[in-house]
């Protein structure tokens, strides 16, 4: 190469690595500055002063990438952790003697100071939004480990400033601002809703809607469910997602059959509050319908076709992806009978340490349901058929039971399941046993 060649060579590769690493420097250099503006917002002692430096903090983040967010957490994690020292001698000052001053300096010592920064940006108008957000960009990054504290005390401080004293249910109908509405429409997670006239009927007279709001984040519902008031425990969602089915009489109903419940903030995900809208639900809906007296679930099984992917044979899966199998009776019978117990053995069987694998059934099992029914072709839509082959399943929730079956299974992981769930996990045991890893 000649000398002059090599010089353009070089230039080139120059300007390529500047274009690279530009913007990596410029995230450091915001960063930076963030982080200065944090150790001044915690040595802050004026009020007025402290919330507009909160407010410009978060008005910060909200501009930076994911590589700046990255930077970020990371240096939230080194610079804003407990001292390993003030940790080690607090902890032996009280093991030696358990004082309550002892105590009150052990608690000082463990709690990261990055805590008392989240409160302290809190106080910023729209502080919960901004820190709600926060966590959801951690909780989308599951790769990295490092920044899990982080996830983990936000977690911890949301879970107090989002519980049940602060949540204020709400009845959603027709009328509702028009705001809300189409949130809902975009946020509805299990049965997606197709524009305004299916939200309609979804708000309908034999329909609820309810939602639980927390004042920081006015016209934001933060979780929502949705059940359609019914004769018997419906094993069908199309039936009931029909835009142009009838509307039937509320009062000739006798279950409430819950058909989605849909997290709308990713940053509160793992924060309980579903269990209190599923109960609190009830509660208002058998007062208003002396008549209900059944409270059930239409519920996806959203991880069964990837167990099923790492433990049954192919032969079985290759019969799930021969198109129209829907219209052939003979292929859609043997599917019935192999695929039914499995799911059986799926739920109840299948595990994630001591609890189910399932993340449906872990969430209505721990808040005291049954798991009551499974249901052939329950969901026929293409995102149904994706997840669970079409399969659906009926918790119940038998509200002099709860507790009991709560209890029972945060204390033992007992899975409170009807004999016919049995009946078909010993059906499943040629099927299933022989092929689990």
């Amino acid at each position: 190469m000649r000398p002059e060649e090599s010089q353009v060579k070089l230039a080139q590769i120059f300007r390529f690595h500047k274009r690279e690493t530009a913007p990596a420097r410029e995230s450091v250099r915001a960063v930076s500055a963030l982080m200065t503006a944090c150790h001044n917002l915690l040595s802050e002692r004026g009020e007025v002063s402290g919330m507009r430096l909160a407010g410009e903090i978060l008005a910060s983040y909200q501009t930076l990438d994911k590589t700046g967010r990255d930077l970020f957490f990371n240096r939230l994690v080194k610079e804003f952790s407990p001292d390993p020292e003030e940790v080690g001698s607090a902890g032996d000052a009280y093991r030696k003697d358990p004082s309550p001053e002892n105590l009150v300096r052990l608690q000082r010592a463990v709690e990261p100071p990055r805590q008392e920064l989240f409160r302290r940006l809190n106080v910023a108008p729209g502080g919960t939004r901004g820190l709600v957000q926060m966590r959801g960009h951690l909780l989308a990054s599951r790769s990295d480990s490092a920044q899990a504290p982080i996830a983990a005390d936000l977690g911890h401080l949301l879970a107090s400033w989002f519980n049940r004293g602060f949540l204020v249910l709400q009845k959603i109908d027709w009328h509702t601002s028009a705001t809300v509405l189409e949130k809902l429409i975009q946020y509805e997670a299990v049965h997606q809703i197709h524009g305004w006239r299916d939200l309609r009927r979804r708000l309908e007279a034999d329909r609820r809607c309810y939602a639980f709001f927390h004042p920081a984040l006015p016209e934001e519902p933060i979780i929502f469910v949705e059940a359609a008031l019914t004769q018997g425990m419906s094993d069908k969602v199309q039936l009931l997602l029909d835009p142009d089915s009838p509307v039937a009489p509320a009062e000739s109903a006798d279950c409430a059959l819950f058909y989605s419940i849909t997290n709308c903030q990713e940053g509160l995900n793992g924060i309980p509050m579903g269990s209190f809208l599923i109960k609190q639900v009830a509660e208002d809906l058998g007062k208003e319908f002396p008549r209900i007296r059944r409270f059930a679930t239409l519920s996806p099984i959203p991880g069964l076709r990837a167990w099923l992917q790492s433990n049954v044979e192919p032969e079985l899966l290759a019969k799930l992806e021969v198109p129209g199998w829907l219209d052939d009776s003979k292929l859609r019978e043997e599917l019935e009978e192999r695929m039914v117990p499995l799911c059986a053995y799926y739920l109840l069987r299948a595990k994630r340490g001591k609890e189910p694998l399932d993340p449906v059934a872990r969430f209505h099992l721990r808040n005291g349901a049954r798991l009551e029914r499974i249901n052939w072709l329950g969901d026929t839509s293409s995102a149904g058929l994706k997840r669970s082959a079409g399969l659906t399943v009926n918790y119940l929730y038998r509200l002099s039971d709860l507790e009991r079956n709560h209890e029972l299974y945060t204390r033992d992981y007992a899975v409170a399941a009807s004999r016919e769930i049995e009946a078909l996990v010993k059906r499943a045991g040629s099927l299933a046993e022989p092929m689990i890893h």
